[in-house]
């Protein structure tokens, strides 16, 4: 999931050589992405897998996320200087340097594939070094700069914890975590292009075809509310599956209709020409992950459930 957080400091005092490597590792997304991950396990061992399973995979996926996005703190370092959100990022100000970031990237995700390996299964950590992969090359360095799609083919790296979490527990994919990888992959546009909107001066300046760079907000807002339905149908599709009980049925739909009159306020408000703050792109933005926390929170909580509806 590519959710993009302000990691400067400005107007706060110098950071610490940790601090500074930590800011590379993008802590905030990290977060992000561990929301869907631990709550994927508890339904595939349907009800509570092991505290120990769960912690072990929880910190190999920190891991290889945080390595990634040392990855692309690396390899994004000259736009990075461009814009002015992530003008203060460590390998912009010099608090880290080029070699030291590159050095910190591949121990961070050379020790994840392993940990995954030795402390789950060999399945989970050969989805964590394509999870690793699918963000540093195919986004990064292939999308990131060329197409105004990047963040959609790009963000399905951000689709990948629910695999390695079900495979953590069970030792292979099954459809279950497959169908919640389309609802994470259908999410991440609705989730970023409202940040992209909010942003649209800083990719100009660094030249990078972010779609809100490119099209009028009306024309990002109808694409968001495309994919956010098919995120919804994606969503309702696991009921059948799993299956589903009424806990994340009624949570699945109110959840789902609550976020996309969020989007569908959005294109009322771009049709009426309304632009920067008045637009307020980032209230979908702020949604979109209240809506997946909500969800996950759904899938964990639905198994514990399930034998008192019977």
């Amino acid at each position: 999931m590519q959710r993009i957080a302000d990691e400067t400091t400005r107007g706060s005092k110098p950071r610490s050589r940790f601090m500074a490597f930590v800011a590379l590792t993008k802590p905030r997304i990290i977060e992000l992405l561990l929301v869907t991950t631990a709550p994927v396990m508890f339904l595939a061992a349907q009800g509570l897998p092991s505290l120990w399973l769960v912690l072990t995979t929880l910190i190999g996926g920190s891991a290889a996320a945080a390595s990634a996005n040392v990855f692309n703190c690396y390899l994004d370092r000259d736009i990075d200087a461009k814009m002015h959100r992530t003008e203060n990022r460590p390998l912009v100000t010099g608090e880290v340097s080029a070699r030291e970031a590159l050095v910190f990237a591949f121990a961070l995700g050379i020790g994840s594939i392993f940990w995954m390996g030795g402390f789950t299964n060999w399945v989970a950590a050969g989805l964590t070094a394509t999870a690793i992969l699918l963000y540093v090359v195919f986004y990064t360095i292939m999308l990131k700069r060329h197409t105004t799609q990047n963040i959609v083919w790009g963000g399905a790296a951000g689709c990948m914890p629910v695999l390695i979490g079900w495979s953590a527990v069970t030792g292979s994919v099954s459809w279950e975590p497959f169908i919640l990888f389309l609802v994470v992959f259908f999410w991440t546009p609705p989730h970023y292009w409202p940040l992209a909107i909010k942003y649209k001066a800083d990719y100009d300046a660094a030249g990078v075809p972010m779609l809100p760079s490119k099209v009028p907000p009306t024309s990002v807002g109808r694409q968001i509310i495309w994919y956010g339905w098919a995120m919804v149908a994606a969503s309702l599709a696991l009921i059948p599956v799993a299956p589903m009980g009424p806990i994340y049925i009624i949570t699945a739909v109110l959840a789902g209709a609550w976020f996309m009159y969020q989007c569908y306020a959005l294109v009322k408000r771009a049709k009426k020409g309304f632009s920067g703050t008045q637009l307020r792109a980032m209230k979908v933005f702020h949604g979109s992950i209240t809506y997946l926390s909500v969800l996950f929170l759904a899938v964990a909580v639905d198994p514990f459930f399930n034998p008192f509806f019977g």
